[in-house]
C-alpha cells in the first residue's frame, strides 16, 4: 500500500457480517485469501479502520460489517472458497466491483490523521496533524496500500517511533522489506534516520513510495528497489511487514541484510504461525520478543 491505471480496472470488495466475538477471525480470513486492506464499518456504515483504539475503548461494535479489498482480476469464486476452507459456513456476505477513482475517494473520504506512539502522525494530504510538535507523515493510496490503519502496520509503526526516539545522535539506515506505500520507510526518514530503503515485488508499490517520499521533501532520503535490484547492505534495521509464509522463506535472505547486533521487525503474522516464524529465524537471530494486537503478531529480534 503510484501511477494512474486504467480508468476500467475495478477492485473488488468482499464484505462480511460477523459478531464482535467473530471479527477478529473474519479479518484473519480475508487477510489470508488475499485482501490488501480491511475496513470496520458498523450497522450505520460508520468506518473504522482496526487500530489505535485505546485499551479502556471498545474496538468494535456490537455487529460489524467486515470489508476485504482485492486487486483488480481477482477472482470472486477462488476468494469465497478460500474463506470457507478457514471459516466453514460464510456468514452473511456480498460481493461487488469497486472502481479504482471510487477507492481512493473513499480512503480520503474516511481516512484522519492517527498516531503512534508519542509523536508519529500518519496523515492524508492536504490535513494537518492535531499535534503542533507533530512528526508527521503525508501518505495518499495510489494502488498500493499502507496506511497505518491495519494492526500489523500500527505495531510496526509504534515500535519504529519508540525506536528512533531511544537511538543516538547516529542516524541509522532502515530496511522497509514489502514496502507497500513506503509508510515505514518515510516515518524511518522523517523520525531521524539518514536514509532508507524502501523493496517491493510490486513496481506500483515502488512507484506509490517515490511519490509519497517526494510528497514528504525526503525523496533523496528514501531509495526503492526491487528485490533482485537491491544493493548489498549493513541495515541497523530491518522492517517486513508481509506475511508468514514469505517471511519463513526470507529469512536468510534478510539476515544478510542487517548488521549484527541490529533489530528485526517482523508482522503480518497470525497468531498460530508465530512459533513457526520464530523457528526460520533462529539460526541468525536471538532475543525474540513478541507483540500480539487481537489475532495479528509483531516479532522482533536481535541478528546474533
Amino acid at each position: 500500500m503510484n501511477g494512474a491505471a486504467a480508468p476500467d480496472r475495478h477492485w473488488l470488495q468482499v464484505a462480511l457480517i460477523a459478531d464482535r466475538d467473530e471479527t477478529e477471525a473474519v479479518e484473519a480470513a480475508l487477510q489470508e485469501a488475499g485482501a490488501l486492506s480491511l475496513t470496520l464499518e458498523d450497522a450505520g456504515g460508520e468506518a473504522r479502520f482496526h487500530a489505535q483504539a485505546a485499551p479502556e475503548d471498545p474496538e468494535l461494535w456490537r455487529c460489524n460489517r467486515v470489508v476485504g479489498l482485492f486487486p483488480p482480476a481477482t477472482d470472486p469464486q477462488a476468494v469465497l472458497a478460500r474463506l470457507r476452507r478457514t471459516l466453514g459456513e460464510l456468514p452473511p456476505h456480498e460481493i461487488a466491483p469497486l472502481p479504482e477513482r471510487d477507492w481512493e475517494r473513499a480512503w480520503l473520504d474516511r481516512f484522519r490523521p492517527l498516531r503512534f506512539g508519542r509523536r508519529l502522525w500518519i496523515c492524508p494530504g492536504g490535513t494537518t496533524p492535531p499535534d503542533p510538535e507533530a512528526v508527521p507523515v503525508f501518505l495518499d493510496p495510489g494502488l498500493a496500500f499502507g496506511t497505518g490503519t491495519h494492526p500489523t502496520t500500527a505495531m510496526c509503526l509504534e515500535w519504529l517511533e519508540a525506536w528512533m526516539g531511544d537511538r543516538s545522535p547516529q542516524a541509522p539506515i532502515v530496511l522497509d522489506y514489502g514496502c507497500g506505500s513506503g509508510i515505514l520507510a518515510l516515518a524511518a526518514v522523517k523520525l531521524g534516520a539518514a536514509r532508507a530503503w524502501a523493496v517491493d515485488v510490486d513496481p506500483q508499490a515502488l512507484e506509490a513510495t517515490a511519490a509519497n517520499a517526494a510528497r514528504n521533501g525526503v525523496a533523496q532520503r528514501v531509495h526503492t528497489a526491487t528485490p533482485e535490484a537491491l544493493p548489498p547492505l549493513a541495515a541497523h534495521c530491518l522492517l517486513a511487514n508481509i506475511l508468514a509464509d514469505p517471511l519463513r522463506e526470507l529469512a536468510p535472505r534478510l539476515a544478510a541484510l542487517l548488521r549484527p547486533g541490529t533489530p528485526l521487525v517482523l508482522s503480518g503474522i497470525l497468531d498460530h504461525q508465530g512459533e513457526a516464524v520464530v523457528a526460520a529465524y533462529r539460526p541468525w537471530f536471538q532475543h525474540f520478543e513478541t507483540t500480539a494486537r487481537g489475532e495479528w503478531l509483531r516479532i522482533t529480534a536481535r541478528r546474533r
